[in-house]
């Protein structure tokens, strides 16, 4: 994992929640003591079918200064334009241990933000799928893909959040 992309993504993450106010912290965390908790941030997955709970989420910060485009090898994926900047190592590894046949990957972001997965089968790209916030969804492969959470402008950062769900 890129270190320095995300220990300066680590740091912002302080600023952001300070400045907007929100905690950023898992929802087990928010019903506990959120200031004895750490930040659970930048997490991987292990997903197995029927098994995924409707609340599964992961959370980080957005952004980086590689081009979405390179990261996905094109600039049109059929998911969607491969567009915003991202760091160079992924966001999050998501693990499917068997195929699914309906996945959902949303993100939820108070700001513009874009994604790109890549895995079995290649890169798929979203911008825009739920106002400013990007999403894949459908059929998916068992295996390890890679995700990155882009920011439409280089070198911005924004909290956001993965809700994975195979309810459509």
């Amino acid at each position: 994992m890129n270190t320095s992309g995300h220990l300066l993504n680590r740091g912002l993450i302080v600023a952001i929640a300070v400045l907007t106010g929100e905690a950023l912290l898992p929802p087990a965390a928010a019903q506990t003591s959120p200031l004895s908790t750490p930040v659970s941030i930048f997490e991987d997955v292990i997903l197995t079918p029927t098994y995924v709970a409707d609340s599964t989420t992961v959370r980080g910060i957005s952004g980086g200064e590689l081009p979405a485009s390179q990261v996905s090898g094109r600039g049109d994926t059929v998911t969607g334009a491969c567009v915003g900047f991202v760091d160079t190592e992924p966001d999050h590894k998501m693990v499917l241990t068997e195929y699914f046949e309906y996945l959902s990957l949303a993100i939820e972001s108070p700001e513009d933000t874009t994604l790109v997965v890549r895995g079995p089968g290649g890169s798929w790209c979203n911008d825009d799928l739920n106002g400013k916030n990007p999403g894949i969804s459908g059929q998916w492969f068992s295996g390890t893909y890679e995700i990155w959470v882009g920011s439409y402008s280089e070198n911005t950062y924004h909290p956001y959040v993965i809700r994975i769900s195979e309810m459509p």
